[in-house]
């Protein structure tokens, strides 16, 4: 099965009290899934080979450690027809670089209690009009197998931890214990969603799929310094404004592995989506 709309409000509606399950719906977000594409689908995107850039554009770079490694590309205008709520460009294509252990053979981490790593992170526009042309890789690193992508609407839903959940059904005051006991987080409702998604989950735009804790406080945290209490109201002010752009999975027929079994995710706010200020995208990375 999949995640679509559909699917997701029957299960709340087996499984949570009517006004629950009414206002837990209203929290889902659309969301492309993007998997690989059959024969005569539509490609709206890729996952490795050699990316497309202009040719005047250079190859994204950690300065003193580095170039980052492609990892995946989507075209926009396939994708902004599809009704998602985040401001994709109406045209042209996203880029996503990463900086993944090649070259240096993982001496250098990207993580976010180090905001100065997160340069080992990129995410570049290719606008329609340009001169583009697939680029070979620098010198020290290998492209990833190529894998053509397609897309299908699903809906996507906050978890325990994230900040719309809690804004929705956790009372003031109200501690962990009782709040874990919400119908919302019940277990057998959390896992008959998760058998409606099956892996890789690579996905653009919705909620982010956390393998660990919620993504937007750890880019947060990275953008205020990386030196923040957890329960600060700066933090939680900070990870509403941050929304999820693209999550690339961990996929065995590309070979790509993130630590164990992980996945990357590239984070925006909207204000600079709108404006195409991709230099202004963050990052983070959450394995098992």
């Amino acid at each position: 099965m999949t995640a679509t709309r559909e699917a997701v409000e029957r299960v709340a509606r087996e499984h949570l009290p009517g006004d629950v399950a009414d206002t837990w719906i209203a929290l889902l977000r659309p969301a492309a899934r993007l998997k690989h594409a059959l024969p005569g689908e539509p490609v709206v995107g890729q996952l490795g080979g050699l990316p497309t850039l202009d040719q005047t554009a250079v190859w994204p770079t950690w300065t003193d450690e580095g170039p980052l490694t492609f990892v995946a590309s989507i075209k926009c205008e396939s994708l902004v027809s599809m009704g998602l709520d985040i401001a994709l460009p109406q045209d042209g294509a996203l880029a996503f670089f990463y900086f993944d252990g090649q070259y240096d053979d993982a001496q250098s981490l990207v993580i976010f209690e180090e905001p100065e790593t997160l340069k080992g992170s990129r995410v570049l526009y290719i606008p329609a009009d340009a001169s583009a042309i697939p680029r070979p890789c620098p010198a020290g690193i290998e492209a990833y197998p190529r894998a053509d992508l397609s897309a299908e609407m699903v809906a996507t839903y906050p978890n325990f931890e994230h900040p719309a959940l809690i804004e929705a059904f956790r009372l003031p005051g109200e501690d962990l214990r009782s709040f874990l006991a919400h119908p919302v987080n019940d277990d057998a409702f959390m896992e008959t969603l998760g058998e409606l998604d099956i892996g890789p989950v690579h996905q653009v735009g919705g909620y982010a799929h956390p393998v660990q804790g919620p993504v937007e406080y750890e880019v947060a945290l990275a953008t205020l310094g990386g030196k923040i209490a957890r329960k600060h109201p700066r933090l939680e002010q900070e990870a509403r404004k941050w929304k999820l752009l693209v999550q690339i999975d961990s996929d065995e027929r590309v070979k790509m592995m993130w630590g164990d079994v992980g996945m990357l995710y590239w984070m925006m706010q909207p204000r600079d989506l709108m404006a195409r200020a991709f230099e202004a995208a963050s990052f983070t990375w959450q394995c098992s």
